[in-house]
């Protein structure tokens, strides 16, 4: 029942969050202003449900270490974006036309800081945290990743490919930065810097979401198996790439800190446990 719970009371923050934007129309300033405090609310709410249902303080969201693990995980989301579209440029499938919108990536700001934090909750917080603790960490791992794969195909443009390419992006690399440090600030971060440097920044569609105006005024043309289509560079082979790469880091730095959960353990696993460091 503590899934449920917990799955249940972040959805809501993020339901409620979810309308408040779209009642914004779009509107910038209302988006961040709306957008941020969405994800701060559902943090605060997380914590809440995981000290009530299970006992124990929420140690993966807790206060200290979180601004350093946002820093980097937002550094490494915007490196690895940056990787994708430094291929695409250099293929000449990705031109830069000009300056694009500020107030728009500042809009954007708040639209994908909410969800980030949102997804990073339900899908790591939440489902992997929890079925690992049943059945280890490689079958949790792939259990969520279609899970957060299949999420996508509600997006407007999502083909089958886009939800391939999602669900070994960011359930692989996504849950892989949550595994090597047992805290959801680094997924976060990555979360938010991967989708801000593709909408905020290069002004790229992002999970088939439709464009968006950021700070760049781009251009995409190509394959689709190079570009991603009409479902943004996330369905470039490109991204697939280089997020299997950041996730066999990320799975190499989790496995030397002992942080892997195997299957069967009869013990049960949870934040609360003591991880070598």
């Amino acid at each position: 029942m503590r899934l449920v719970w917990q799955f249940v009371a972040v959805a809501a923050v993020a339901f409620i969050g979810g309308q408040g934007l779209a009642a914004g129309d779009g509107n910038p300033w209302l988006t961040l202003a709306l957008g941020v405090p969405t994800a701060v609310l559902a943090v605060l709410v997380y914590g809440w449900v995981v000290r009530r249902t299970e006992r124990r303080p929420s140690v993966e969201v807790a206060a200290k270490g979180a601004g350093a693990g946002l820093g980097l995980g937002t550094l490494i989301g915007f490196a690895v974006f940056g990787l994708v579209i430094l291929q695409l440029a250099t293929n000449g499938y990705y031109e830069i036309n000009g300056r694009g919108s500020t107030t728009g990536a500042v809009g954007l700001v708040g639209f994908m800081a909410a969800a980030a934090v949102t997804e990073e909750l339900l899908f790591r917080g939440v489902l992997f945290r929890i079925t690992e603790e049943r059945t280890g960490t490689w079958i949790a791992m792939t259990l969520t990743g279609v899970l957060f794969g299949v999420y996508h195909l509600a997006n407007p443009d999502a083909s089958l490919w886009g939800t391939v390419a999602v669900a070994v992006e960011g359930g692989g690399m996504l849950t892989a930065a949550y595994i090597a440090t047992r805290k959801l600030w680094v997924p976060i971060g990555v979360h938010f810097g991967w989708n801000f440097a593709a909408a905020g920044i290069f002004s790229s569609e992002v999970s088939g979401n439709g464009a968006n105006q950021g700070l760049l005024d781009t251009t995409a043309s190509g394959p689709q198996f190079v570009t991603g289509g009409d479902f943004g560079p996330e369905g470039s082979v490109f991204s697939v790439l280089f997020c299997v790469l950041a996730t066999i880091v990320f799975m190499w730095a989790a496995r030397r800190r002992g942080r892997l959960v195997p299957r069967r353990r009869a013990d049960r696993v949870d934040a609360t446990t003591k991880m070598p460091q």
